[in-house]
Protein backbone atom coordinates (compact mmCIF):
# COMPACT_ATOMS: atom_id res chain seq x y z
CA UNK A 1 0.00 0.00 0.00
CA UNK A 2 2.56 2.74 -1.31
CA UNK A 3 1.53 6.26 -1.86
CA UNK A 4 1.09 5.74 -5.62
CA UNK A 5 -1.18 3.07 -5.12
CA UNK A 6 -2.74 5.21 -1.81
CA UNK A 7 -2.64 8.26 -4.30
CA UNK A 8 -4.68 6.26 -7.31
CA UNK A 9 -7.49 5.13 -4.42
CA UNK A 10 -8.11 8.56 -2.99
CA UNK A 11 -7.84 10.67 -6.35
CA UNK A 12 -10.60 8.31 -8.71
CA UNK A 13 -13.65 9.93 -9.17
CA UNK A 14 -16.85 7.43 -7.64
CA UNK A 15 -14.75 5.51 -5.36
CA UNK A 16 -16.48 6.25 -1.83
CA UNK A 17 -13.71 4.06 0.50
CA UNK A 18 -11.08 0.96 0.24
CA UNK A 19 -9.64 -1.13 2.83
CA UNK A 20 -6.86 -3.85 2.67
CA UNK A 21 -7.25 -7.57 3.40
CA UNK A 22 -5.38 -10.72 3.00
CA UNK A 23 -6.99 -14.55 2.39
CA UNK A 24 -5.13 -17.58 3.32
CA UNK A 25 -5.64 -21.25 3.56
CA UNK A 26 -5.97 -22.70 6.76
CA UNK A 27 -7.34 -26.34 8.32
CA UNK A 28 -9.73 -25.79 11.48
CA UNK A 29 -9.14 -28.94 13.51
CA UNK A 30 -10.38 -29.72 16.85
CA UNK A 31 -10.79 -33.05 18.84
CA UNK A 32 -13.39 -34.82 16.55
CA UNK A 33 -14.30 -32.69 13.62
CA UNK A 34 -11.70 -31.17 10.61
CA UNK A 35 -12.70 -28.35 7.94
CA UNK A 36 -10.28 -26.76 5.06
CA UNK A 37 -11.47 -22.48 5.37
CA UNK A 38 -10.03 -19.40 3.95
CA UNK A 39 -8.66 -16.84 6.48
CA UNK A 40 -9.73 -13.30 5.79
CA UNK A 41 -7.60 -11.20 7.66
CA UNK A 42 -8.81 -7.68 8.41
CA UNK A 43 -7.54 -4.94 10.15
CA UNK A 44 -9.31 -1.94 12.13
CA UNK A 45 -10.35 0.39 9.72
CA UNK A 46 -12.66 -2.60 8.05
CA UNK A 47 -16.12 -1.94 7.83
CA UNK A 48 -18.14 -4.45 9.74
CA UNK A 49 -21.66 -3.13 9.09
CA UNK A 50 -23.18 -5.48 6.97
CA UNK A 51 -21.57 -8.26 9.18
CA UNK A 52 -23.16 -6.97 12.58
CA UNK A 53 -26.81 -7.70 10.93
CA UNK A 54 -25.88 -10.80 10.59
CA UNK A 55 -24.26 -11.62 13.39
CA UNK A 56 -26.58 -14.94 15.08
CA UNK A 57 -23.98 -14.83 18.42
CA UNK A 58 -20.96 -13.09 19.67
CA UNK A 59 -20.07 -10.04 18.34
CA UNK A 60 -17.77 -8.68 15.50
CA UNK A 61 -13.97 -7.93 17.37
CA UNK A 62 -12.37 -4.51 17.74
CA UNK A 63 -8.41 -4.98 16.37
CA UNK A 64 -6.21 -2.26 17.25
CA UNK A 65 -4.01 -0.79 14.78
CA UNK A 66 0.18 -1.90 15.24
CA UNK A 67 -1.21 -5.05 17.85
CA UNK A 68 -2.13 -8.41 16.70
CA UNK A 69 -5.48 -10.26 17.96
CA UNK A 70 -6.26 -13.54 18.38
CA UNK A 71 -9.92 -13.21 18.14
CA UNK A 72 -11.59 -14.66 14.82
CA UNK A 73 -15.30 -14.74 13.89
CA UNK A 74 -16.48 -17.68 11.71
CA UNK A 75 -20.24 -18.44 10.06
CA UNK A 76 -22.99 -20.40 12.24
CA UNK A 77 -22.18 -22.96 8.89
CA UNK A 78 -18.54 -23.75 10.10
CA UNK A 79 -19.47 -23.51 13.96
CA UNK A 80 -22.11 -26.17 13.28
CA UNK A 81 -19.63 -29.02 11.79
CA UNK A 82 -17.19 -27.83 14.18
CA UNK A 83 -19.00 -27.57 17.62
CA UNK A 84 -17.90 -24.48 17.95
CA UNK A 85 -19.50 -21.64 20.48
CA UNK A 86 -18.82 -18.07 21.12
CA UNK A 87 -15.99 -18.21 23.76
CA UNK A 88 -14.27 -21.26 22.56
CA UNK A 89 -10.62 -21.47 21.47
CA UNK A 90 -10.15 -23.29 18.39
CA UNK A 91 -6.31 -23.98 16.84
CA UNK A 92 -6.01 -23.47 13.09
CA UNK A 93 -3.10 -25.05 10.85
CA UNK A 94 -1.44 -23.31 8.04
CA UNK A 95 1.17 -25.00 5.81
CA UNK A 96 4.29 -22.42 5.15
CA UNK A 97 6.51 -22.31 2.44
CA UNK A 98 8.75 -24.70 3.15
CA UNK A 99 5.66 -27.51 3.24
CA UNK A 100 5.88 -27.29 7.25
CA UNK A 101 2.30 -27.16 9.33
CA UNK A 102 2.22 -24.11 11.32
CA UNK A 103 -0.51 -24.09 14.03
CA UNK A 104 -2.21 -21.05 15.55
CA UNK A 105 -4.48 -20.85 18.45
CA UNK A 106 -7.80 -18.28 17.81
CA UNK A 107 -10.43 -17.32 19.89
CA UNK A 108 -14.21 -17.45 18.80
CA UNK A 109 -16.04 -13.65 19.23
CA UNK A 110 -18.76 -14.07 17.48
CA UNK A 111 -21.13 -16.17 14.85
CA UNK A 112 -22.68 -14.70 11.47
CA UNK A 113 -24.60 -16.09 8.81
CA UNK A 114 -24.98 -14.09 5.66
CA UNK A 115 -27.47 -17.22 4.04
CA UNK A 116 -24.31 -17.11 1.04
CA UNK A 117 -23.21 -20.17 1.39
CA UNK A 118 -20.50 -20.41 -0.51
CA UNK A 119 -18.61 -17.32 1.47
CA UNK A 120 -20.53 -18.83 4.87
CA UNK A 121 -18.90 -22.62 4.25
CA UNK A 122 -15.66 -21.12 3.16
CA UNK A 123 -14.50 -17.88 5.35
CA UNK A 124 -13.07 -17.15 8.91
CA UNK A 125 -12.40 -13.81 9.79
CA UNK A 126 -8.96 -12.70 11.72
CA UNK A 127 -6.54 -9.93 12.39
CA UNK A 128 -4.52 -9.10 9.17
CA UNK A 129 -1.98 -8.92 10.95
CA UNK A 130 -1.77 -12.51 11.96
CA UNK A 131 -1.80 -13.21 8.20
CA UNK A 132 1.02 -10.74 7.51
CA UNK A 133 3.04 -12.56 10.42
CA UNK A 134 2.20 -15.76 8.60
CA UNK A 135 3.55 -14.40 5.23
CA UNK A 136 6.13 -12.91 6.41
CA UNK A 137 4.95 -9.57 5.34
CA UNK A 138 5.81 -6.09 6.62
CA UNK A 139 3.44 -3.12 7.99
CA UNK A 140 1.35 -2.13 5.31
CA UNK A 141 1.64 -4.92 3.24
CA UNK A 142 -1.78 -6.87 1.98
CA UNK A 143 -2.76 -9.20 -0.13
CA UNK A 144 -6.16 -7.41 -1.68
CA UNK A 145 -7.59 -3.84 -1.47
CA UNK A 146 -11.89 -4.10 -1.87
CA UNK A 147 -12.93 -0.90 -3.41
CA UNK A 148 -16.57 0.49 -2.51
CA UNK A 149 -18.31 2.77 -5.31
CA UNK A 150 -20.61 5.74 -5.34
CA UNK A 151 -22.87 3.87 -8.40
CA UNK A 152 -22.80 0.31 -9.09
CA UNK A 153 -23.97 1.18 -12.96
CA UNK A 154 -20.25 2.49 -13.28
CA UNK A 155 -18.74 -0.22 -11.98
CA UNK A 156 -16.89 -0.99 -15.40
CA UNK A 157 -16.03 2.36 -16.14
CA UNK A 158 -14.53 2.86 -12.74
CA UNK A 159 -13.16 -0.54 -12.74
CA UNK A 160 -11.35 0.73 -16.20
CA UNK A 161 -9.74 4.15 -14.51
CA UNK A 162 -8.46 1.94 -11.66
CA UNK A 163 -6.77 -0.56 -14.19
CA UNK A 164 -5.11 1.93 -15.90
CA UNK A 165 -3.69 4.05 -12.82
CA UNK A 166 -2.77 1.23 -10.45
CA UNK A 167 0.95 -0.10 -10.97
CA UNK A 168 1.59 -2.53 -13.42
CA UNK A 169 2.12 -5.41 -11.02
CA UNK A 170 -1.25 -5.26 -9.57
CA UNK A 171 -4.84 -5.97 -11.57
CA UNK A 172 -8.22 -5.00 -10.49
CA UNK A 173 -11.45 -6.91 -10.84
CA UNK A 174 -15.14 -6.11 -10.65
CA UNK A 175 -17.56 -7.93 -8.04
CA UNK A 176 -19.15 -9.14 -10.96
CA UNK A 177 -16.04 -10.85 -12.64
CA UNK A 178 -14.99 -11.97 -8.91
CA UNK A 179 -18.18 -13.39 -8.12
CA UNK A 180 -20.16 -14.00 -11.77
CA UNK A 181 -22.57 -16.48 -11.03
CA UNK A 182 -24.31 -14.74 -8.16
CA UNK A 183 -24.94 -12.27 -10.88
CA UNK A 184 -26.03 -14.02 -13.19
CA UNK A 185 -28.52 -15.26 -10.84
CA UNK A 186 -29.78 -11.72 -9.79
CA UNK A 187 -30.24 -11.30 -13.68
CA UNK A 188 -32.21 -14.29 -13.90
CA UNK A 189 -34.28 -12.58 -11.04
CA UNK A 190 -34.88 -9.60 -12.99
CA UNK A 191 -36.41 -11.30 -16.24
CA UNK A 192 -38.55 -13.54 -13.76
CA UNK A 193 -39.51 -10.12 -12.16
CA UNK A 194 -41.30 -8.79 -15.88
CA UNK A 195 -42.32 -12.21 -16.70
CA UNK A 196 -44.67 -12.00 -13.32
CA UNK A 197 -45.55 -8.92 -13.86
CA UNK A 198 -46.66 -9.10 -17.32
CA UNK A 199 -48.73 -12.58 -16.78
CA UNK A 200 -50.57 -10.57 -13.73
CA UNK A 201 -51.00 -7.74 -16.23
CA UNK A 202 -52.68 -10.29 -18.92
CA UNK A 203 -55.25 -11.88 -16.28
CA UNK A 204 -55.75 -9.41 -14.36
CA UNK A 205 -57.01 -7.30 -17.99
CA UNK A 206 -58.81 -10.40 -19.31
CA UNK A 207 -60.75 -10.39 -15.53
CA UNK A 208 -61.47 -6.73 -16.35
CA UNK A 209 -62.65 -6.84 -19.51
CA UNK A 210 -64.73 -9.80 -18.99
CA UNK A 211 -66.65 -7.90 -15.88
CA UNK A 212 -67.27 -5.47 -17.99
CA UNK A 213 -68.34 -7.39 -20.85
CA UNK A 214 -70.87 -9.32 -18.23
CA UNK A 215 -72.47 -5.71 -17.24
CA UNK A 216 -73.47 -4.88 -20.56
CA UNK A 217 -74.46 -7.64 -21.90
CA UNK A 218 -76.63 -8.04 -18.30
CA UNK A 219 -77.52 -4.50 -19.40
CA UNK A 220 -78.33 -4.94 -23.27
CA UNK A 221 -82.23 -3.45 -22.88
CA UNK A 222 -80.75 -0.97 -20.74
CA UNK A 223 -78.41 0.25 -23.18
CA UNK A 224 -81.20 -0.07 -26.05
CA UNK A 225 -83.79 2.30 -23.92
CA UNK A 226 -80.98 5.00 -23.39
CA UNK A 227 -79.77 5.03 -27.25
CA UNK A 228 -83.89 5.00 -27.70
CA UNK A 229 -84.24 7.89 -26.22
CA UNK A 230 -81.49 10.07 -27.75
CA UNK A 231 -78.89 8.88 -25.52
CA UNK A 232 -75.25 8.97 -27.51
CA UNK A 233 -72.87 6.08 -27.55
CA UNK A 234 -70.80 8.75 -26.04
CA UNK A 235 -72.69 9.08 -23.32
CA UNK A 236 -73.36 5.14 -22.32
CA UNK A 237 -69.79 4.59 -22.54
CA UNK A 238 -69.23 6.73 -20.41
CA UNK A 239 -71.90 5.22 -17.66
CA UNK A 240 -69.88 2.20 -18.12
CA UNK A 241 -66.79 3.06 -17.95
CA UNK A 242 -67.24 5.02 -14.60
CA UNK A 243 -68.92 2.20 -13.42
CA UNK A 244 -66.19 -0.01 -14.16
CA UNK A 245 -63.89 2.92 -12.28
CA UNK A 246 -64.85 2.02 -9.53
CA UNK A 247 -65.07 -1.00 -9.34
CA UNK A 248 -61.44 -1.04 -10.23
CA UNK A 249 -60.46 1.72 -7.72
CA UNK A 250 -61.71 -0.74 -4.94
CA UNK A 251 -60.17 -3.92 -5.88
CA UNK A 252 -56.83 -1.66 -6.44
CA UNK A 253 -57.16 -0.14 -3.01
CA UNK A 254 -57.64 -3.87 -1.58
CA UNK A 255 -54.91 -5.17 -3.59
CA UNK A 256 -52.43 -2.00 -2.32
CA UNK A 257 -53.58 -3.16 1.40
CA UNK A 258 -53.32 -6.74 0.91
CA UNK A 259 -49.84 -6.66 -0.56
CA UNK A 260 -48.14 -3.87 1.12
CA UNK A 261 -49.33 -5.18 4.50
CA UNK A 262 -48.01 -8.90 3.43
CA UNK A 263 -45.13 -6.57 2.65
CA UNK A 264 -44.26 -5.17 5.77
CA UNK A 265 -45.06 -7.96 7.65
CA UNK A 266 -42.56 -9.98 6.07
CA UNK A 267 -40.16 -7.53 6.19
CA UNK A 268 -40.30 -7.36 9.90
CA UNK A 269 -40.69 -10.98 10.67
CA UNK A 270 -39.34 -13.11 7.48
CA UNK A 271 -42.38 -14.99 7.36
CA UNK A 272 -41.60 -16.78 4.14
CA UNK A 273 -38.32 -18.80 4.51
CA UNK A 274 -35.96 -19.60 1.11
CA UNK A 275 -33.07 -22.23 1.07
CA UNK A 276 -29.87 -20.43 1.14
CA UNK A 277 -27.88 -22.73 -1.09
CA UNK A 278 -30.01 -21.99 -3.59
CA UNK A 279 -31.03 -18.49 -3.00
CA UNK A 280 -28.32 -17.27 -1.28
CA UNK A 281 -30.90 -15.79 1.32
CA UNK A 282 -32.70 -17.65 4.37
CA UNK A 283 -35.80 -15.24 3.55
CA UNK A 284 -37.35 -13.60 1.24
CA UNK A 285 -35.78 -9.80 0.84
CA UNK A 286 -38.56 -7.04 1.01
CA UNK A 287 -37.62 -3.39 -0.49
CA UNK A 288 -40.03 -0.70 -0.70
CA UNK A 289 -39.85 2.29 -2.65
CA UNK A 290 -42.68 4.75 -2.43
CA UNK A 291 -42.15 5.96 -6.12
CA UNK A 292 -41.77 2.36 -7.50
CA UNK A 293 -45.28 1.75 -6.03
CA UNK A 294 -46.87 4.85 -7.14
CA UNK A 295 -45.93 4.20 -10.70
CA UNK A 296 -47.21 0.77 -10.51
CA UNK A 297 -50.25 1.65 -9.73
CA UNK A 298 -50.48 4.46 -12.00
CA UNK A 299 -49.44 2.10 -15.43
CA UNK A 300 -52.04 -0.42 -14.01
CA UNK A 301 -54.65 2.09 -13.75
CA UNK A 302 -53.36 3.37 -17.34
CA UNK A 303 -53.58 -0.23 -18.79
CA UNK A 304 -56.45 -1.12 -17.84
CA UNK A 305 -58.15 1.97 -18.88
CA UNK A 306 -57.17 1.25 -22.43
CA UNK A 307 -58.15 -2.20 -21.82
CA UNK A 308 -61.77 -1.18 -21.27
CA UNK A 309 -61.89 0.58 -23.97
CA UNK A 310 -62.22 -3.02 -25.54
CA UNK A 311 -65.73 -4.09 -24.63
CA UNK A 312 -67.24 -0.71 -24.52
CA UNK A 313 -66.80 -0.73 -27.74
CA UNK A 314 -69.75 -3.16 -28.43
CA UNK A 315 -72.53 -0.60 -27.09
CA UNK A 316 -71.63 1.19 -30.41
CA UNK A 317 -73.00 -2.22 -32.36
CA UNK A 318 -76.25 -2.19 -30.42
CA UNK A 319 -79.35 -1.81 -31.84
CA UNK A 320 -82.63 -0.07 -29.92
CA UNK A 321 -84.88 -2.14 -32.04
CA UNK A 322 -83.62 -5.45 -31.11
CA UNK A 323 -82.12 -4.48 -27.33
CA UNK A 324 -85.01 -3.36 -25.66
CA UNK A 325 -86.42 -6.81 -26.65
CA UNK A 326 -82.96 -8.17 -25.10
CA UNK A 327 -83.34 -10.75 -22.97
Amino acid sequence: MDERLLKVLENTQGVSRYQQVANKAGIIKTDEEIQGVVMKGVDSRYDWSYFKNCMVSGEVPQYVEGERSNDVVLSKNIANKMLLNVGDAVRVWFIDEDMQARGRKFNVTGIFETGLSEFDERFVFCDLNQIRKLNHWEDGEAGIVEVWIDDMDQMDAINEKLYFNIPGTLASYTARESNPQIFDWLALLDTNVWLILVLMFLVAGITVISMLLIIIIEKTSTIGLLKAMGASNGFVRNVFMQRSIHILLIGMVIGNVVGLGFCFVQEATGLIHLNPETYYLSAVPIELHLGTVVMLNLGTFVLWMLMLLIPTSIINRIRPSRSIRFE
